[in-house]
């Protein structure tokens, strides 16, 4: 089991690009690690799984940069959802926007009772 901790506790784990190259790197290792048999990722800390794009690291990009910036985050998720191996989100805390898109791309998730996007209890009605 390989864990791999999402650690910008600062920012609630909010992905800068070094941030999230550095995410995107480290799966594109550990999907052809044979050693690792099950990847669980987690967020630093106990307030946040991970709270998404970094808006002030995105309000400086510009068009192009903007554009690989969202093609980063979408290889980091597809990361997760081709792995050849289980993945696991222990969220922790808040998953909010990409953070969200990264627990739901992985096999299982294990949230705390803190941990999830939205309201605390959800009711449905049927009309």
């Amino acid at each position: 089991m390989v864990l791999v901790t999402i650690d910008r506790q600062d920012a609630l784990n909010a992905f800068d690009l070094p941030t999230l190259t550095d995410l995107r790197d480290k799966l594109r290792e550990l999907a052809e690690d044979s050693d690792a048999r099950v990847i669980v990722l987690t967020g630093a800390g106990e307030k946040a799984f991970a709270a998404g794009a970094d808006i002030k690291h995105m309000s400086g990009l510009g068009v192009d940069d903007a554009k690989a910036w969202g093609a980063l985050g979408h290889e980091t998720a597809r990361l997760l959802e081709t792995m050849p191996k289980p993945t696991i989100a222990a969220i922790n805390g808040f998953a909010l926007g990409g953070g969200c898109e990264l627990a739901i791309a992985c096999d299982l998730r294990y949230a705390a009772r803190s941990g999830w996007p939205g309201r605390r209890r959800s009711v449905m009605r049927r009309s």
